[in-house]
């Protein structure tokens, strides 16, 4: 019987064997003409490459002959206009951190705390990137926790953030360049921070309050503001819960900076001699070096946020040119109207503020627009560097309060009245009826709403994180060492050698 039985097993394997194999899925049909031009055309303008033609040839009947669901051939191939023009703002980004911020900085301390500062940008700038490639990235343009807050795990080490495009973010651009001009926006953010406890905070203790800071403010609030489903990001999640917006960085970036720069340099106290000794910039050459710089890098900051060269980024670089000169113009009129001269370091200080508060509306505002906003830009910063400050007489170093975390709020807020829906079609996505192009727009309530909760996640943060900072590592140098300067007491070397100096 047994022998039956593996007889018939055999028999059937047999039998299997000589069956016709099935029949392998036919190709895809081969793309036609008109979607390979539908490609090229959304390409040109930056467009969805997956959309289904709605015109085309058809048959005797009357029916389109292109198969459904069949899409364009450039599905996941990034465009190298798109490409190039990001990996060339990722660039210019960086270039305002290292060197722009350094020598900007640097040249507004002194002589002995030259090195201090550019070693913070420095320190600051690998710091990042290290936080940035292990976690950052993906916590804000992830998407896996399925929160509004925080990102995902999904891309941490950066893991398949390959050469194809993130089509959450762009169509055009790799993931990888995308993930690279991001984290520029990471680096100079908490750099901007050293501008208010410059030459006063040890460098151990600004890189662990830079660690801390970076998970607690700037990665969830990057993620509530740009982040696809983010709690803010009015023009790409329809079901935000605050519909603002901001296209470069006017919350994320200056108000988060500038308002724990000020919480930060409070908490520290002010410098040894304070109100006492002069304590005047060292190189306003350097100084003026490092603003054009801040200048020509800010083009790859608010040009490049449409992640495109297409027409709203080159909106985005003419109203950009418009408010730094009309703010630098502005704040150097102002100096000459109450002390008769119109200093360079009003010239820079009111360039840098224009490019603040242009930076949450370049993208969305038209040209006209831009030079009452530039005029208020180099206004209100003014007030607060030389007037509220001295009321006050809180110890801001480089007055980084005054023009980024008072410019960044004041920008967030004309960004609800200055925009323009005819300005940027990703307006009419989500924002249809909200955005509007009268000055009556409902856009100014979510705007409040973004400034308060930027201000709140700030302040609260940065108390909370200066104070375990202070119990770990301590914040300030011993009065001698930062009486001798940071140079020498932090990094043993000196800015400046001069001859004949024993």
């Amino acid at each position: 019987m047994a022998a039956g039985l593996i007889i018939g097993a055999l028999l059937k394997v047999a039998a299997l064997a000589q069956a016709p194999a099935p029949a392998a899925p036919p190709p895809p049909p081969a793309p036609t003409l008109e979607q390979r031009v539908a490609g090229l055309e959304a390409y040109l303008t930056n467009g969805d490459p997956t959309v289904p033609l709605k015109t085309g040839p058809k048959d005797k009947d009357g029916n389109a002959t292109i198969p459904a669901g069949l899409t364009t051939p450039a599905v996941g191939t990034s465009g190298p206009g798109h490409n190039g023009w990001m990996m060339t703002c990722a660039a210019l980004v960086l270039f305002m951190t290292l060197p722009g911020l350094a020598l900007f900085y640097g040249g507004l301390v002194r002589t002995k705390n030259v090195l201090s500062v550019m070693a913070q940008c420095l320190g600051i700038a690998g710091l990042v990137t290290i936080l940035w490639w292990a976690f950052g990235y993906s916590l804000i343009f992830g998407k896996s926790f399925n929160s509004p807050f925080l990102g995902g795990s999904e891309f941490f080490f950066l893991n398949g953030v390959d050469s194809a495009p993130n089509t959450d973010y762009s169509f055009w651009v790799s993931h990888n360049v995308f993930s690279m001009y991001q984290l520029m926006f990471a680096i100079i953010t908490p750099a901007l921070i050293v501008g208010a406890i410059a030459e006063r905070m040890k460098f151990s203790a600004l890189i662990l309050f830079v660690t801390l800071w970076m998970f607690a403010v700037y990665f969830p609030l990057a993620h509530m503001v740009w982040g696809v489903n983010g709690f803010m990001n009015g023009v790409w999640n329809a079901g935000a819960t605050v519909k603002a917006i901001d296209f470069a960085g006017g919350t994320v970036v200056h108000m988060s900076s500038g308002w724990s720069a000020l919480i930060l340099c409070l908490i520290i106290g002010p410098r040894l001699g304070f109100g006492k000794t002069p304590m005047p910039p060292h190189s306003m050459v350097l100084c003026m070096i490092g603003t054009g710089m801040l200048w020509v890098g800010w083009y790859g900051f608010n040009a490049g946020s449409a992640v495109a060269a297409d027409g709203v980024s080159a909106n985005a670089f003419t109203t950009t040119t418009l408010a730094t000169a009309v703010a630098s113009a502005t704040w150097a009129l102002l100096e000459y109207m109450s002390r008769r001269k119109a200093s360079v370091l009003g010239f820079c200080s009111g360039a840098v503020a224009g490019l603040v508060v242009v930076t949450p509306a370049c993208g969305f505002i038209t040209p006209a627009l831009s030079v009452p906003l530039g005029v208020l830009a180099g206004l209100v910063p003014f007030l607060a560097c030389t007037k509220l400050k001295g009321i006050l007489k809180y110890d801001d170093a480089l007055d980084t309060f005054g023009v980024h975390a008072v410019g960044g709020t004041l920008g967030a807020l004309l960004t609800g009245f200055f925009t323009r829906n005819s300005v940027n079609a990703n307006l009419a996505t989500n924002l249809k009826g909200t955005v509007t192009d009268s000055f009556g727009q409902g856009l100014v309530v979510e705007q409040l709403k973004a400034i308060a909760i930027t201000l709140v996640m700030a302040v609260v943060s940065t108390v909370v994180i200066a104070f375990i900072v202070k119990a770990v590592v301590g914040l300030r140098p011993t009065a001698e060492g930062e009486q001798e300067g940071l140079d020498l007491s932090d990094h043993g070397e000196e800015g400046y050698i001069y001859e004949g100096k024993s």
